[in-house]
């Protein structure tokens, strides 16, 4: 099973394209500069694109609408 549930993550996010993008581009981001939001023992995933889903349901990755 995946964590978070992807149901619950479009509640925040709106659509499945919106999620990839940003989760994308998180992943990037996490890579490149090594900042996390989150100490490493609080992250359920040990994988970036988990790390990054789970930073968006604890909404510590904002998103700005045009």
């Amino acid at each position: 099973m995946i964590y978070p549930s992807i149901d619950k993550l479009l509640n925040q996010v709106g659509s499945k394209y919106l999620l990839v993008n940003i989760v994308s581009k998180r992943v990037k981001e996490m890579e490149q500069v090594g900042h996390y939001q989150m100490k490493e023992e609080e992250y359920v995933s040990k994988k970036p694109i988990g790390r990054a889903l789970e930073e968006i349901m604890k909404d510590l990755v904002h998103i700005e609408k045009d």
